[in-house]
């Protein structure tokens, strides 16, 4: 194994291993506080300053991962997200609701601080040891990308069984001892200069992209919007709503994160590669991003014109959602890699995923929102909405030979 391969191979397995934890935090937190009667719009804002604080964390995250390197900011990441569980731990259920709540958004924002330091540097790190070959970078950003999301899925369930075994706190102690392990390991394993590059000096020359990264990080903040418009708060609520038990949510949610991993992991074997790594794949994200935007729009009608059994109708369209999905999405990753400078390729994925967090954000707040307002129906209208806007955005995506020169 070259040192390529064995760096991706550990970053890969300590992303793995963050992204469990990331999944449980986010189950634990939700059946915990909807258990003790909190509204969906409260819901809602536990986890918007851990969306939010993402949006900074990638953006400041590339650019220090090139200062300081990746292996130290991949470092950084896990020992923040321990402080945030052990934050979060220390909650005493003897606290009124306005402290709880108050707390419990510092924590997760601390959270979601370490998630998006520790996604920019991994991220990154693919670029670096992929070297220039198109057709491995899609594979080797598929097979992260979908392998973490599949992770995420068996967090989700691992956050229900913590939350009945261990309690709450234990839950969250048993969750930051693991993350100690793997940092141990990271810390040991990996050179601590790798991907260190000279810097942006400016916040001009940090925020000047190429129009190709520009474009994307549009289209991504519709893309995840869009899914986190119905998936945070207004399908938990629905299914719990309709007579699903807390178990059995959890584990829809998880199949379909898992599987939604599994089809992101299989993408480049569905996408027709092209020898330029632009020219077919765009096309195809444009594709994917109209399809998608059917499918919440569809499910949107049948439950306004009270078709029978939503709680079945409901699940079975939102699984061909996660399909197209997981397709657009693995896309969208490799594309922004593509369009990436190779010496400052992690403040352009910061960049991105920065775009991305602000999607998350958005579509976590209007979660809660259009729940309020207007059920189920209302999130998924907002998500079909979304999706067209982010098909409007890949039309102007450029396929040009200065562009295609780079990405080959």
């Amino acid at each position: 194994m070259n040192a390529g391969t064995r760096n991706y191979a550990i970053v890969t397995a300590a992303y793995w291993g963050f992204t469990l934890t990331d999944g449980a935090l986010r189950m634990l937190v939700l059946l915990h506080f909807f258990r003790l009667g909190y509204s969906p719009i409260t819901l809602a804002l536990l986890f918007l300053l851990y969306e939010a604080a993402g949006i900074g964390a990638n953006l400041i995250g590339g650019w220090l991962a090139v200062r300081f390197g990746i292996a130290r900011m991949l470092a950084v990441g896990l020992a923040t997200q321990i402080a945030g569980f052990l934050l979060l731990s220390a909650m005493s259920p003897a606290w009124g609701a306005a402290l709880s709540v108050a707390w419990v958004v510092l924590a997760q924002g601390i959270c979601g601080v370490a998630k998006d330091l520790t996604k920019t540097a991994s991220k990154s790190a693919i670029k670096l040891t992929a070297g220039d070959a198109s057709g491995r970078l899609f594979r080797w950003v598929a097979f992260f990308t979908g392998s973490k999301n599949a992770m995420k899925g068996l967090g989700f369930f691992l956050g229900g069984v913590l939350l009945e075994a261990l309690g709450f706190r234990g839950a969250l102690w048993a969750m930051a001892a693991m993350l100690g392990v793997i940092l141990v390991g990271v810390v040991l394993s990996l050179p601590p200069l790798m991907g260190r590059a000279k810097a942006s000096k400016s916040a001009r020359e940090l925020f000047a992209k190429n129009r190709g990264v520009n474009l994307l990080a549009g289209a991504r903040v519709f893309l995840f919007g869009a899914r986190d418009v119905w998936f945070v708060v207004g399908l938990p609520v629905f299914l719990y709503a309709a007579g699903w038990t807390f178990t059995m949510v959890g584990a829809f949610l998880a199949v379909w994160t898992i599987g939604y991993g599994v089809i992101q992991a299989a993408a480049p074997a569905v996408i027709r590669k092209s020898a330029d790594g632009l020219s077919s794949e765009i096309p195809a994200a444009r594709a994917w991003s109209l399809g998608l935007a059917i499918v919440p729009a569809v499910l949107a009608a049948l439950l306004v014109t009270g078709t029978p059994r939503p709680d079945i109708i409901v699940p079975i369209g939102l699984c061909l959602f996660g399909v197209a999905f997981a397709v657009n999405s693995s896309v969208h990753s490799y594309l922004v890699l593509a369009y990436a400078g190779s010496e400052k390729a992690a403040e352009d994925v910061g960049f991105y995923y920065a775009a991305n967090a602000a999607g998350r954000f958005g579509g976590t707040l209007l979660s809660g929102l259009l729940y309020d307002w207007g059920g189920l129906p209302a999130c998924l209208l907002g998500s079909a909405l979304m999706l067209a806007s982010c098909w409007l955005v890949t039309l102007s995506l450029p396929i040009g030979p200065a562009v295609t020169a780079r990405a080959a």
